[in-house]
């Protein structure tokens, strides 16, 4: 989970649980113990759901803590100690990661080639913190971008339900032997079982058009065009078993007219789709996404 920690190492806390009284008091309390510094702090209370999120960036004060160690290299140890009581006192849930740590991605693609090239380019350019091991697909369509991009590739074609059923074995083996953080469906045109979304609850994110469910199938743009929309858009969502009914990340919308042609529509959906995602996994590498029941707690 940590990286090697330097000077200016930054820690991410996130915890959930049931709202009550002095749950920033402890925490805040546990961080001094442990000798840190809170840099950036937000919080927020449900009252749907009676529970309390919050998110915390913390460095460490050198030469801090009850033990006198030198900071940062012992901080997280520290930390995790000093955090103990508090989290099993309100019954938390919890992470600890270090600030910046790029987080396993694995990209699931078909045949568009818009979301990975933008997710690639992005990390390569230092503007995403994720780390892909490897791209895999049922179509060769991606592999040049891969190749640009020196991301390992793998092509495995689903022609009916053994194919499918393969590809998705090799997605959990990929998952295990990789240790992937989080699975991104970059426009993958396939639906996942309820076994597989099931096993990445929590971790696999997938992007659509907002034109759904009124444009459902194939060439959402061309009915949408046929329809006169004045609005498209994207989501990003959780995966899970019920069909684009995830919690929902990040949604992104476009103002359009009558002069746009198909391809116009397509081309800044895409572009939405693109942005969108890429909002999503972002935040998701930052710690910035917490589960809410149906509804997601984004610390932006």
């Amino acid at each position: 989970m940590s990286t090697a920690a330097s000077a200016d190492t930054q820690w991410v806390l996130t915890l959930s649980c049931v709202d009550g009284p002095g749950i920033v008091h402890a925490i805040s309390g546990a961080v001094v113990a442990a000798g840190g510094n809170i840099e950036e702090s937000q919080q927020f209370a449900s009252h749907d759901t009676s529970r309390f999120f919050m998110r915390l960036q913390v460095s460490a004060v050198a030469g801090g803590g009850s033990t006198g160690t030198a900071a940062p290299e012992a901080f997280e140890a520290r930390f995790e100690s000093a955090l103990a009581p508090v989290t099993e006192h309100y019954g938390m849930s919890w992470r600890l990661d270090t600030v910046g740590r790029p987080v396993r991605t694995l990209i699931l693609a078909s045949t568009a080639t818009h979301c990975v090239n933008d997710l690639l380019y992005r990390r390569r350019s230092g503007q995403l913190p994720i780390e892909v091991p490897l791209i895999l697909s049922n179509h060769e369509t991606v592999r040049d971008i891969a190749d640009f991009y020196g991301v390992p590739f793998e092509h495995r074609a689903i022609a009916g339900p053994d194919e499918k059923a393969a590809f998705e074995a090799r997605v959990l083996e990929i998952v295990e032997e990789q240790r992937i953080e989080l699975v991104v469906l970059a426009r993958y045109m396939q639906i996942l079982s309820p076994e597989l979304c099931a096993s990445l609850a929590g971790r696999a994110i997938n992007i659509h058009h907002s034109f759904l469910p009124g444009f459902k199938g194939a060439n959402p743009y061309r009915q949408a065009h046929a329809r006169g929309v004045k609005l498209i858009g994207a989501t990003a969502h959780f995966v899970t078993t019920d069909l684009d009914e995830g919690p929902i990340i990040e949604q992104d919308v476009a103002r359009v007219d009558h002069s746009y042609t198909p391809t116009e529509l397509m081309q800044l959906g895409q572009d939405e789709e693109a942005r969108t995602l890429r909002r999503a996994v972002t935040w998701f590498a930052q710690n910035r996404i917490l589960l809410d029941g149906d509804r997601t707690i984004i610390f932006r």
